[in-house]
């Protein structure tokens, strides 16, 4: 009686693939997260998804406001140790942190006078490249230049518009005749608003790619939706402990179209708050912002979850810190009547 040895099937390895296979055909099919992912699998893939080319389809396929030549040629200028479009995505895509003890930046516990002096902090303007998905369709993408060393910029209320107040962008969205119908956009609409630093060769992801709230206004039936993300403030040695954390907010302001079905983008803004929900200037914003972008990012899962839990944490802050102060004041006001009384009962037995 004769046996049959059987052998194991045997599992092609990637290696033994032609590498044109793997970079063409592979490789490029690969959104950005995933193909970092690879890179560090085997030293074979870490060099081949080292392409210039590779990783600006990446960024220009994810953010398509990137594809224009202002945004490109920035972007190839990121990094000279290796391609600029890898260094822009690997800023760009993960949520910063919000922990200034993971700040790598040299001055991140001087004063805005200081770094003014030491140059360390000399941007003639920020770019705004912004892209807002529905149902994964793009429906508005622009860059914006704004410029940040005027003596107004820097004293006004940090705010950075995108839209005219006569502009209005038609978006193919129904408009939601119940909060019911709000709330289901939050599943729908993504937004991206990277804030990028010519001159430092920086970039931060400022938004939380899915919305925090969606809200309709209960009079003008306006939408809101409200994009965030929690960034490290100032340092305590110069700023009150309300800036110690910020929240840069975003702003998507829909109304009613003229036919009554669809809506309209009518506003798209920018502003940095504080836990006492005082919006910053552009001088004191711009040491956060500049801060946050030489600081650490995540790792980019569960970036939605995770911007979602920072910002509950955040507005959880500001109302233990508002019911804080309203206790603080009635305890002074409580003092400040006890005080009275006394000083009037003094008075009355002196004089009578």
């Amino acid at each position: 009686m004769s046996t049959t040895t059987v052998t194991p099937p045997q599992t092609a390895a990637i290696s033994l693939l032609h590498s044109d296979i793997i970079e063409s055909h592979i490789l490029t099919r690969l959104d950005g997260q995933t193909l970092a992912s690879a890179s560090c699998v085997t030293s074979t893939l870490h060099s081949m998804t080292e392409n210039d080319l590779m990783w600006s389809n990446v960024c220009r396929s994810t953010w398509p406001s990137t594809s224009g030549e202002l945004v490109s040629g920035i972007i190839d200028s990121f990094s000279s140790d290796r391609n600029g479009p890898r260094a822009f995505f690997a800023q760009a895509f993960p949520l910063p942190s919000p922990d200034p003890t993971k700040a790598t930046t040299t001055w991140s516990s001087v004063s805005w006078p200081q770094c003014n002096k030491l140059g360390k902090l000399t941007p003639k303007g920020l770019i705004s490249a912004v892209d807002i998905y529905y149902k994964n369709k793009l429906i508005f993408t622009k860059v914006e230049e704004t410029e940040t060393i005027s003596s107004w910029f820097l004293c006004s209320p940090f705010r950075i518009d995108l839209l005219d107040p006569k502009d209005m962008v038609p978006i193919e969205i129904p408009y939601p005749d119940e909060d019911d119908t709000c709330k289901l956009l939050i599943d729908d609409i993504t937004l991206s608003w990277i804030l990028i630093d010519p001159n430092a060769k920086r970039a931060i992801n400022l938004s939380s790619h899915k919305p925090v709230s969606v809200q309709r206004h209960w009079l003008s039936g306006e939408v809101q939706v409200r994009f965030a993300s929690i960034l490290a403030g100032g340092d305590h040695k110069y700023t009150s402990d309300a800036t110690t954390v910020v929240r840069c907010g975003i702003v998507v302001t829909c109304g009613r179209s003229e036919s009554g079905d669809m809506q309209v983008i009518r506003e798209l803004s920018m502003e940095v708050e504080d836990m006492d929900g005082k919006h910053l200037n552009g001088r004191d914003s711009l040491v956060i912002l500049q801060r946050t972008m030489e600081g650490k990012r995540g790792n980019g899962v569960n970036r939605e979850i995770e911007a979602k839990n920072r910002d509950n944490k955040f507005e959880e802050m500001k109302r233990e810190r508002a019911d804080k102060k309203l206790r603080l004041e009635g305890t002074l006001d409580n003092l400040s009547v006890a005080f009275g009384l006394s000083i009037f009962a003094g008075l009355f037995f002196v004089f009578y």
